[in-house]
């Protein structure tokens, strides 16, 4: 059985829970009711976007969430309310995914329910833990990996985008969903082109024929919604038009009404391997990545032969680091990559290196450089308590400095603008 992930959070959230908002916020029970009906597929929708959206993005999603998930919080989710800590994390991932457009879904939310923007808010508040609670809970029953909880919940958009109320249905593009909505209705537009025609000849050919022909108009019809099956099920939907070699399609058999879809191509899964460093000492790292990048850089004679001022413009990027949203807290599985940096420093003791944070152009200027600042610095944190911090001097964060993606991109398109780097220093 498929499962709604829109469903099982609504089962997190009771009547008896919404009463009790409703109470806390001083408004009515109903109106509460109408805005977490918006608000679980709004905050879903941001969650869904942002982990289908790159490997990064769902290993972020996954980390947080899990951490949600083992705080208890979906056995005590009554007492939110009383739980300023969470409410304020649930508030700053709102904010982190959303950046300037947080206060218009609050509002968009708070208009259509017929609540107070600040109690909008507050309810948003209460109801991205639990939700993340819920993902974590789900991905660790079921053994998701950050590639398979990408794809669940990209898998997840449709049951989003139609659970948001009719009253919300233009929040679908603030939240990333809104593809799904176009393509839905190219769809069912180029359906309704395909089958006009022949609906229509068919009528004629009926009213023509006269009255003792008048039973081919329901055949006829018969035939115009198989026609409209087949490009439904078919054409519209699975794409099996092949080529041949020249400017021919292959059509499906006129006698069936379904046809196939093509398997997708398995996802690349990238496989740790085995490093060697110069001192004996084994890592595992994807092949490519930052460390197998710094390793040969540093034996080699470019780095040799470098200035400091050269030096400056090659910065080498992580690809397994990641840092809970909006937050300079970094996760879990950010350790392996991290314990392979130090390793690195440590096999090369003359080597110094400066790490540095960006963020993409999303939010406010002044809060991109903040969190970029304090991630870099995080980082460098964590390389001092590994017993390398004399070679870690220089942390920094260059907020969107040097993003180059428009912030009203895809964030697909925004993730590579969000990275922590270091750079190799002689000084």
């Amino acid at each position: 059985m498929s499962i709604n992930i829109v469903d099982l959070v609504k089962n997190y959230v009771p009547q008896d829970l919404i009463a009790k908002a409703g109470s806390f916020l001083n408004e009515s029970e109903g109106n509460v009711s109408n805005a977490v009906s918006g608000i679980i597929p709004a905050v879903l929708g941001l969650f869904a976007s942002k982990a289908s959206s790159s490997e990064q993005g769902a290993a972020e999603v996954l980390d947080t969430a899990k951490g949600f998930s083992n705080s208890g919080i979906l056995n005590s989710a009554d007492t939110l309310f009383g739980n300023a800590d969470l409410l304020s994390k649930g508030t700053s991932l709102f904010k982190g995914l959303l950046g300037d457009k947080t206060n218009s879904i609050i509002d968009s939310i708070a208009n259509f329910a017929g609540i107070k923007s600040s109690s909008s808010g507050s309810l948003i508040s209460m109801i991205v833990p639990l939700v993340l609670g819920l993902l974590g809970k789900h991905a660790t029953d079921n053994n998701l990996n950050a590639s398979a909880f990408s794809s669940f919940m990209g898998a997840q958009k449709s049951n989003i985008l139609s659970a948001l109320p009719s009253g919300l249905g233009s929040l679908g593009t603030a939240l990333g969903l809104s593809s799904i909505r176009d393509g839905v209705q190219q769809t069912v537009s180029n359906v309704q082109e395909t089958a006009a025609p022949a609906y229509n000849y068919a009528r004629e050919t009926a009213q023509n024929a006269g009255g003792g022909a008048k039973w081919l108009l329901p055949l006829l019809l018969l035939a115009v919604i198989a026609l409209a099956l087949w490009y439904f099920l078919g054409k519209g939907c699975n794409n099996t038009t092949t080529s041949t070699g020249a400017d021919t399609t292959a059509v499906a058999p006129t006698d069936t009404l379904t046809t196939t879809p093509p398997t997708p191509p398995a996802p690349a899964v990238k496989t740790l391997a085995e490093v060697t460093l110069p001192n004996g000492t084994k890592l595992q790292a994807y092949p490519g990545g930052i460390e197998d990048q710094l390793v040969q850089f540093i034996q080699s004679d470019e780095y040799k032969n470098a200035t400091d001022s050269v030096l400056k413009e090659k910065w080498f990027n992580f690809d397994d680091l990641n840092f809970e949203f909006g937050t300079t807290k970094l996760t879990d599985s950010s350790k392996r990559q991290l314990d392979n940096i130090a390793a690195i420093l440590k096999a090369f003791p003359d080597v110094k290196i400066k790490v540095g944070g960006y963020t993409d152009k999303k939010g406010d200027d002044a809060a991109n450089l903040k969190l970029s600042d304090g991630r870099a610095k995080a980082v460098q944190a964590a390389l001092k308590a590994a017993g390398v911090g004399a070679q870690v001097p220089e942390a920094e964060g260059y907020g969107e400095q040097l993003a180059k993606v428009d912030e009203n991109a895809p964030d697909e398109a925004r993730a590579a603008d969000r990275r922590t780097s270091v750079r190799l220093l002689k000084k």
